[in-house]
């Protein structure tokens, strides 16, 4: 499904193939080749979604596009199933694994591997060729790839790195309800989106 969202339509090159059920939304860009499976998702809220050629979204993928932290993902690309890649820089030939979670401002350098359920923190850069082992914490800049257990030492790097104001644009000790004020609101333009018609590429 294409998706018009804030006046935006998503560009698909003729040679991509978009699922029929997955749902391509906003200021998005699908280069040549790549392939959007069934299931997943890109969009572009206030920020742009990039897709290289011959990159492929598996199954139920979130790619998300933010204002301050557009989603590129480069050429030659894997992001596998359940993936959840949220204004995140993806260079060329990287593979990010099923359930892996990359957060805004991060960067993945060309090449590099975030495997099963590895997580990339904001703001944190994957220098190229880093691999981010299965279920492990990568976390600031200069990078630490940390075991989930090491809970003190991940924190003491990410408290500082500002996940409540690069994510939500609030301090840590802002109230749920202001904070989900602002989500909805930030979410609110979908209720204008319109679905577009017609032949899509891929299709």
């Amino acid at each position: 499904m294409l998706v018009e969202h804030r006046g935006h339509v998503p560009e698909v090159d003729p040679s991509a193939y978009v699922a029929p059920t997955a749902v391509v939304c906003g200021a998005v860009r699908i280069g040549p080749q790549a392939r959007v499976l069934f299931g997943a998702v890109l969009t572009a809220e206030d920020g742009e979604v990039s897709l290289g050629a011959r990159s492929v979204v598996m199954e139920n993928a979130l790619v998300r596009g933010r204002a301050g932290h557009p989603a590129q993902i480069g050429d030659d690309v894997l992001v596998g199933p359940h993936a959840h890649v949220n204004g995140a820089r993806v260079g060329d030939g990287c593979f990010i694994a099923t359930g892996a979670a990359l957060f805004p401002g991060c960067i993945a350098g060309a090449g590099s591997e975030v495997r099963v359920h590895g997580v990339v923190h904001v703001h944190t850069v994957l220098p190229p060729g880093t691999t981010v082992p299965i279920g492990w914490v990568a976390v600031g800049n200069p990078v630490q790839v940390l075991p989930p257990g090491e809970h003190e030492q991940i924190w003491a790097i990410q408290e500082h790195l500002d996940f409540p104001g690069t994510v939500y644009g609030i301090s840590r000790d802002t109230p749920a309800a202001e904070r989900m004020v602002r989500q909805a609101d930030w979410f609110a333009p979908h209720r204008d989106d319109r679905i577009i018609d017609g032949t899509q590429p891929g299709r």
